[in-house]
């Protein structure tokens, strides 16, 4: 009788498949279990190969050049038993989940409706090894038609099998299981913070009083029960280590598996990264965003290994992420991007700046915290110094969704550091004036174009310019530069696209903000008088219209919460008061149509509750919150970056060695790629070839379509 087999390991050993297949659903089972799908699971598990089972693929698996599908054997078996749920997790687990498509889908089309029609090798040998028989389950509670809910258990159920699928293999293949992930030990976390905060509690100031007030609410609302939470911090609050207090007392009160951070901008994830590394240990804390790389050598130890394996999963007891990598995760369909996700059930979820989720992504978002908090036993927590009115939208999924502030009333005059002057339509000239007329001050303006145009009008003495035209590694350094010249009372006049206003440790006199949604223009204010060690009245924050030139090709994405806040603070002394910001947000969110949903994500899945047939794959390729119509150029402006350049000239490619090289690129729009005079290495590596383009002071100045330059 034939050795039905799995894999081959390059030692010569066999894992066999009946061996594969029982270990991958064992793992599932596990997987699933936080909701309620283990028995499901581990039959999906059972199913995922057995088309292996196939003479075909069993010659292949021995040397045989024979190109295979195994996979659409075990989707059509699991929709005869298993039902079409688990034939869509069979179907992607490796290419990825597909469209559902339809009946009229003939059989050569990638569909799930084209796939359960194609006709496959003979695989009947599996039922001599693996029995599969209908399971009972815990399906998830129905929200709004159907559709949705649906898909996104899929999905989850998706996660467990790819990630059960690879654990499973990469054991075999070591020889041994590899070191991955660390549990969650709430205890010594919650008593590593408690050390970390014990001076804190005997406060001096009126401001470091109200800190602590916030710092004991978070501590005992961790005790309430799993569910939705908001978490309204004036800047300045202490909310970081606030929100952290009150997970790892809700992960211990519970039993919660481990706590995700979800941060908005990369400028301020290193920073979180930094402070949760401090209070708790290296070890425990994993920063999964583009900028950070795990170098996974034969040096490495094994710790750096752990934490390049756990990026794969987020096995780790506390992770920090951004909202990128988090909501496209979850409407991904690869399994790379997918596997994670099983691993958000049963976990507090912080959302940090919650009032950031992009606009025309807001209901998909909305749904996908919804079912987390609903059907995967998550406690997800909005938290924010300006707090979105969405209780509207979780109602419209569920009526019983109801929110609970963790954070006590504040008297807002503790927290109050600056005053807010609207100051009219300023020119380019007029702001410069205003900026050269100050030793220290900041200036924010929501493009590229207009931060070029006006740093070229300042005193060159102690004046700064930011924006994504300048390299990572660029803006880190005047960054740095920036800050000693705060602390050493040097002058320091800054202008800015956004980037700044979100976290960024830098504290200013005076700031300017151009017109924004109305978080926006707070964000800039906690840049100005941060500590609190000057008079609010001293403090001021300007908010000024830009010239026309600047506001007439915006999206309405970014007009909308721009004229929003107008109407809002006319005549407005305080417009950080929090009934000012709830009704900024209420009317921002008054739109109909797909202002709030741009690619109809919801309606794409909801449809499915009629037809079965879900379109995962056009989802994935359609949920993109940052648009990716960008390349990147690599700029040999430093030595390092020339190292780069050197190793990417010379054929080399690795991950890390990319990562590096991003934080030595900007990147530019496609037009402008194509009239830059570049060094072309290949389809994803292009190198600055004029090196008169890249300004020390500026960054990248990009060229039009005639060659002229211009400043987006």
């Amino acid at each position: 009788m034939i050795k039905f087999l799995a894999h081959y390991a390059e030692d010569g050993r066999e894992q066999s498949l009946k061996d594969h297949l029982d270990g991958t659903a064992e793992l599932c089972r596990e997987f699933a279990r936080p909701f309620g799908a283990e028995e499901l699971a581990r039959m999906i598990g059972e199913a995922h190969d057995i088309g292996k089972y196939a003479e075909p693929f069993q010659r292949r698996i021995r040397g045989e050049n024979l190109k295979t599908d195994h996979s659409t054997a075990g989707a059509q078996q699991a929709a005869r038993i298993l039902g079409v749920p688990a034939a869509y997790c069979i179907a992607g687990h490796h290419g990825g989940l597909p469209d559902g498509g339809n009946n009229m889908d003939t059989r050569d089309q990638p569909t799930l409706c084209g796939r359960l029609k194609k006709q496959v090798a003979n695989y009947d040998a599996f039922s001599a090894e693996v029995s599969l028989t209908p399971v009972r389950f815990l399906t998830p509670g129905v929200m709004g038609r159907g559709g949705f809910t649906v898909s996104f258990w899929i999905r989850m159920l998706f996660s467990c099998l790819v990630d059960a699928d690879y654990l499973d293999t990469e054991a075999f293949m070591l020889g041994s299981v590899p070191p991955r992930g660390r549990a969650l030990d709430a205890d010594d976390l919650l008593q590593r913070l408690e050390a970390y905060i014990e001076p804190w509690w005997d406060a001096k100031t009126e401001l470091n009083r109200a800190r602590c007030e916030i710092l004991r609410a978070c501590l005992d609302a961790g005790a309430q029960p799993s569910g939705l939470f908001t978490l309204t911090v004036p800047t300045g609050g202490g909310k970081t280590v606030s929100s952290l207090a009150f997970a790892l007392r809700h992960a211990k009160a519970h039993g919660k598996r481990r706590i995700i951070y979800v941060i908005p901008f990369t400028s301020i994830i290193e920073q979180t990264a930094d402070a949760f590394r401090k209070i708790l240990g290296d070890e425990n804390v994993l920063e999964h965003h583009s900028n950070v790389d795990y170098d996974d050598t034969e040096d490495s130890d094994e710790e750096t290994r752990r934490k390049k394996l756990a990026t794969e999963n987020w096995d780790m007891p506390v992770i920090v992420t951004t909202a990128v990598q988090f909501f496209e995760s979850l409407f991904a369909n690869k399994p790379s991007r997918c596997r994670k996700l099983h691993n958000l059930a049963d976990s507090v979820i912080i959302f940090d700046e919650a009032q950031t989720i992009p606009l025309p992504y807001l209901k998909p978002c909305v749904r996908a915290i919804a079912e987390l908090t609903v059907n995967y036993g998550a406690s997800c927590v909005l938290c924010t110094a300006t707090q979105p009115a969405l209780e509207p939208l979780f109602r419209e999924v569920s009526p019983d969704l109801t929110f609970r502030e963790i954070a006590p009333p504040t008297d807002p005059s503790v927290f109050r550091r600056v005053t807010y002057s609207q100051c009219g339509r300023l020119s380019d000239e007029e702001l410069a004036a205003r900026l050269n007329g100050n030793s220290q001050v900041l200036c924010v303006v929501g493009t590229r174009k207009q931060a070029q145009a006006v740093y070229d009008l300042l005193d060159a003495e102690g004046s700064f310019h930011l924006s994504t035209l300048m390299t990572p590694n660029h803006r880190r350094a005047v960054l740095a530069e920036i800050r000693r010249r705060l602390k050493d009372g040097k002058p320091c006049r800054v202008v800015s696209t956004s980037l700044i206003e979100a976290g960024v440790d830098v504290d200013f006199p005076v700031v300017y903000r151009a017109e924004a949604g109305l978080d926006s223009e707070i964000q800039a204010a906690g840049r100005c008088n941060r500590e609190g060690k000057r008079p609010a009245a001293e403090s001021m924050v300007f908010i000024f219209q830009p010239d026309s030139q600047y506001i007439m090709h915006l999206p309405d994405s970014m007009k909308r919460p721009m004229e929003t806040a107008r109407g809002i603070v006319q005549g407005c002394d305080v417009p950080d008061a929090p009934e000012t910001v709830r009704e900024y947000f209420t009317r921002l969110y008054q739109y109909e149509g797909p202002a709030l949903d741009q690619k109809g994500i919801v309606p794409m899945l909801e449809a499915g509750a009629q037809t079965g047939s879900y379109p995962f794959r056009s989802v994935g390729e359609a949920f993109r919150l940052i648009e990716n119509d960008t390349r990147m150029v690599l700029i040999p402006h430093t030595d390092e970056a020339g190292v780069l350049a050197a190793r990417l000239r010379s054929g080399e490619r690795s991950r890390t060695l990319m990562r590096q090289a991003a934080q030595e690129s900007v990147n530019v729009y496609s037009r402008h790629y194509e009239n830059l005079p570049l060094e072309i290495l290949d389809e994803s590596v292009a190198i600055l070839a004029d090196p008169n383009l890249y300004s020390e002071q500026t960054g990248l100045t990009l060229l039009s379509e005639n060659c002229g330059g211009i400043f987006l």
